[in-house]
């Protein structure tokens, strides 16, 4: 795969750092008008790094907020990998901002993370949050202790302060580096699917980096994960998401809010990736109506079987007799069979999303279409009970999705059946592949003499 990390790489970074539960998502949101980071007053609800270019006064840098520190050894695998990831991210930040609570003051963890920081000789701005309370004031001499010269008392929730902090970060930051060029991307492509069926791996394979956190527990991903990637000279968003359980296995407020982060990543997507784990032998009704919202919401759409590895004969046919009972979905849709562990089929995947793409942003000329419906028509003749349905005119008005308007005679009698025939037609005829065909139906207005 001829797969190159995008821009943002090039930009002066600035790393948001804390223990947990100081602000740091607060402040992200704060700076991020693109990405929105996980906020619940929890610990540690911030696990993979999440990250926005972000523009002030000319200038551009990437903003990263990070997971909550811990300088302790810990025997959590995650809160481990969470550590390593914070630790990498602080040894390639141009600016650190260190981020404590100015409610309960500078405590012992604190005081270690500032030690750490010390070490490293990193620009770094100490960020004393929550300065609307009265009890900041009282223990302002002691963050003063930590030995740091650039001290900003703010409220990331009220925003009062914040200003300040990005004046400081520009001024900071090298005129050449700081305007870096941010180029938009083409089109962007989001990673859906259940709970622990290899999304998270099939995105650090994808992107050629360990961005995201990868564990055997269920729902180690709680946020969308987003990275700018260039394909054979296209620039793409590729987004990880959270798994999406049943509503009815949703126990707790945090989990609502990853299914909701994710649902978000599925409307600003272009292209979906539906993951399922193949090595379940079944192909599961959360997984069908994920498939079928995502058609629905005028999306393209790519099956990822994953876990091949794992499959034996049986558990393949199994699937494919599922995939078969729903042909009038599947049967428009690509499907790969892949093992993000061991790689196998993986290198079809970003090809078949840049045909996909041909497929879903290609303009269909206003004279095929008009003449196809028209000429289709004709041959089968379609009738509102004894009245026969005519099409006037036939207009491809816009692309992603592919979209038709039809001047008729009587839009009512044009329901899901008659413009699945229409669809089925215009498939035959253009390379459609992976995408929805959606069609707007209107009643001619002018009047036969």
């Amino acid at each position: 795969m001829k797969l190159d990390n995008q821009n943002k790489s090039n930009m002066p970074r600035v790393v948001i750092v804390g223990r947990v539960n100081v602000g740091k998502s607060t402040l992200f949101n704060r700076f991020s008008e693109s990405v929105r980071s996980l906020i619940y007053n929890e610990p540690g609800v911030t696990r993979d790094s999440i990250s926005d270019t972000i523009g002030w006064k000319d200038k551009r840098f990437e903003l990263v907020d990070s997971g909550g520190i811990f300088l302790k050894k810990q025997q959590d695998s995650i809160l481990s990998s969470v550590q390593k990831k914070v630790l990498d991210l602080i040894d390639c930040a141009d600016i650190i901002l260190f981020m404590c609570d100015g409610v309960v003051g500078p405590l012992l963890e604190d005081q270690a993370v500032s030690k750490l920081l010390h070490k490293k000789k990193k620009n770094t701005f100490l960020i004393i949050n929550k300065c609307d309370v009265k009890r900041t004031e009282e223990v302002k001499h002691e963050f003063e202790k930590l030995g740091w010269k650039k001290i900003f008392y703010v409220s990331s929730q009220h925003g009062i302060g914040t200003g300040d902090i990005l004046d400081e970060i520009v001024e900071t930051l090298p005129q050449k580096d700081a305007k870096a060029e941010c180029v938009e991307p083409g089109y962007s492509v989001t990673i859906l699917g259940k709970p622990n069926v290899g999304k998270s791996t099939l995105m650090n394979l994808l992107i050629q980096q360990e961005r995201s956190l990868v564990t055997d527990v269920a729902g180690t991903t709680r946020e969308a994960i987003t990275e700018n990637v260039r394909f054979y000279k296209e620039n793409i968003t590729l987004t990880d998401t959270p798994g999406i359980r049943r509503k009815r296995s949703i126990k707790e407020p945090l989990e609502t809010m990853m299914v909701k982060s994710s649902f978000g990543a599925l409307f600003d997507a272009d292209i979906v990736l539906l993951m399922m784990d193949g090595s379940e032998g079944r192909l599961s009704d959360q997984e069908l109506k994920l498939a079928f919202y995502a058609f629905e919401q005028n999306k393209a759409l790519i099956l990822l079987i994953n876990k091949i590895d794992l499959m034996e004969d049986l558990q393949k046919e199994k699937i494919k007799l599922d995939l078969l009972e729903y042909d009038h979905l599947f049967g428009k849709v690509p499907i790969l069979w892949i093992s993000s562990k061991t790689e196998k089929g993986t290198g079809q995947i970003l090809p078949l999303v840049k045909k996909v793409w041909g497929n879903f942003s290609q303009e269909l000329t206003e004279y095929d279409v008009n003449d196809i419906i028209k000429t289709a028509l004709r041959s089968k003749p379609l009738y509102h009970k004894t009245m026969p349905l005519k099409v006037l005119k036939a207009i491809s008005i816009k692309s992603a999705p592919p979209t038709i308007l039809l001047s008729v005679n009587e839009a009512k009698w044009f329901g899901p059946s008659q413009l699945a025939f229409f669809e089925k037609i215009l498939r035959k005829s253009f390379k459609l592949d992976g995408c929805p065909v959606k069609f707007i139906v209107r009643k001619n207005s002018k009047k036969r003499k």
